[in-house]
């Protein structure tokens, strides 16, 4: 077995969902969620189908986002993963609990803009994800400070009041 550490490419504000399903239909279901959830979403898909033809099957409403995650599940090419990276101005926070309720998702690894590299295993049989290495080690422990900045940004953007 082989370990590989593949980065995700993607420009630096770009917020991408990683995650592991277990069907074809997965693509098509994605599509149908993200679209009800959230009219007018911009976003590409792809899975990376673990049988049959072992295509990257894809989707999407954008086509920078799509070629994105063509390029980024190719290069992964772990069986029954998928990469979904959502357009400027669309946020994981809005979508996550959404793309977990679909039938077919199995997990998430990761949900993020920050620089990410994904740990691969690879056997005779194939690649699967063993994890994520999501942005950057912690610097310290916030202080009052801090958490007042933090606090700030969330009322900032809203999601708090």
């Amino acid at each position: 077995m082989d370990i590989k550490i593949v980065k995700i490419e993607k420009p630096e504000t770009v917020n991408f969902i990683l995650g592991q399903s277990h069907f074809i239909k997965t693509v098509e279901d994605v599509h149908e969620a993200l679209a009800t959830a959230v009219p007018g979403i911009k976003f590409g898909l792809a899975f990376c189908e673990a049988s049959g033809k072992c295509l990257v099957r894809w989707s999407g409403t954008d086509e920078a986002m799509i070629e994105l995650a063509k390029k980024n599940a190719s290069a992964i090419g772990a069986g029954h993963s998928f990469i979904l990276f959502l357009g400027e101005g669309f946020f994981p926070v809005n979508v996550l609990n959404t793309i977990k309720a679909v039938p077919e998702v199995a997990r998430v690894f990761c949900a993020t803009a920050n620089p990410t590299e994904v740990i691969v295993a690879e056997t005779e049989q194939g690649r699967g994800i063993l994890g994520v290495v999501d942005g950057f080690s912690p610097k310290g422990v916030e202080d009052a400070e801090g958490i007042a900045w933090r606090k700030d940004l969330l009322r900032k953007f809203g999601y708090k009041l």
